[in-house]
């Protein structure tokens, strides 16, 4: 497709790489960009409260940690093969990135699956940020994925830091009524040692209302082949504008949705970076391009949500 190709035929792209991933039995499908009707009647679906809130009872999360065994971790990856990890995406070779990790769950149709998610600074120390689609299908209300826990610093079957049960998921509301503002924030419960997730492993920064552009990393656990999502992947590129989100070129694709978009990263140390969005969608069946939200105020309302404010 060529760069001069209209919102209405990506967004027809995406529908068909959707349905494509959905046949092979997985919710790795980075989220399709919403259409420009979708986008006018955003308002209009938008209740009072513009944060959504999917609440696990105690049980719930106890069943969560208890099914998600390293074995069941192991072969979720084994399970789904997106063909070949593309130029783009190189492996992460640098320091360990302790706050970024694989978000696994059961989707709304009953499959194993993982997205990419990353622990933030925030208030009560247990924020996690990823994609909205990564939590519940868009315009479906209903279809809700179960069994969330996020793993930090995942790699090749380690768990080092353990695993963290996701105690409640906000995302905008226009997500769950009309698939707009593909983000969300998550609240994990402590670990097995009590210890709440940010003090185990630490938090990104995070920001809202910054201007689109810069050098970004984005980092995702993606289902290509050889890794297929055992290994960190990694795109660098400078963010733009297109069509009401931001992108930047990168060729990873299902599993690396939700993995954070790095500002100001520092490779060589492994530290630093400002999160600044997340990986949401693709531009192709043959990805050239990873598309963010820009996050604005109902950005930040989710994220307050998430820190229990």
């Amino acid at each position: 497709m060529t760069a001069t190709a209209t919102a209405t035929a990506r967004t027809r792209t995406f529908r068909r790489r959707a349905t494509g991933l959905a046949v092979a039995g997985t919710a790795l499908v980075l989220a399709v960009p919403a259409s420009a009707t979708a986008l006018a009647g955003q308002g209009a679906a938008a209740a009072a409260d513009p944060v959504s809130v999917l609440k696990y009872t105690a049980k719930e999360r106890k069943d969560a940690l208890a099914y998600w065994t390293p074995a069941r971790m192991k072969a979720v990856g084994k399970s789904v093969d997106l063909g070949p990890t593309g130029p783009k995406a190189k492996p992460w070779r640098g320091p360990t990135l302790k706050t970024v990790g694989r978000l696994f769950f059961v989707n709304a149709g009953g499959a194993d699956t993982w997205c990419t998610a990353t622990a933030v600074k925030s208030a009560n120390r247990s924020a996690v940020m990823t994609a909205a689609h990564c939590v519940r299908r868009g315009s479906s209300p209903y279809n809700t994925n179960t069994a969330m826990v996020f793993v930090p610093a995942y790699h090749k079957g380690r768990t080092p830091y353990g695993a963290f049960a996701v105690r409640q998921a906000a995302t905008p509301r226009t997500w769950e009524k009309d698939s707009v503002n593909d983000m969300s924030a998550l609240t994990v419960d402590a670990g097995k040692n009590g210890k709440k997730v940010t003090d185990a492993v630490g938090g990104q920064a995070i920001a809202f209302n910054r201007p689109v552009g810069g050098t970004v990393s984005a980092f995702g656990y993606s289902a290509t082949r050889p890794q297929r999502g055992e290994e960190l992947l990694r795109c660098t590129g400078t963010a733009r504008k297109e069509h009401g989100q931001q992108a930047i070129s990168c060729d990873m694709s299902g599993g690396s949705s939700g993995g954070p978009w790095l500002a100001g990263f520092n490779a060589t140390t492994g530290k630093g970076g400002v999160l600044v969005s997340v990986n949401s969608a693709l531009d192709s069946l043959t990805p050239t391009k990873m598309y963010g939200e820009v996050w604005k105020a109902t950005a930040q309302k989710v994220y307050d949500r998430a820190q229990g404010r």
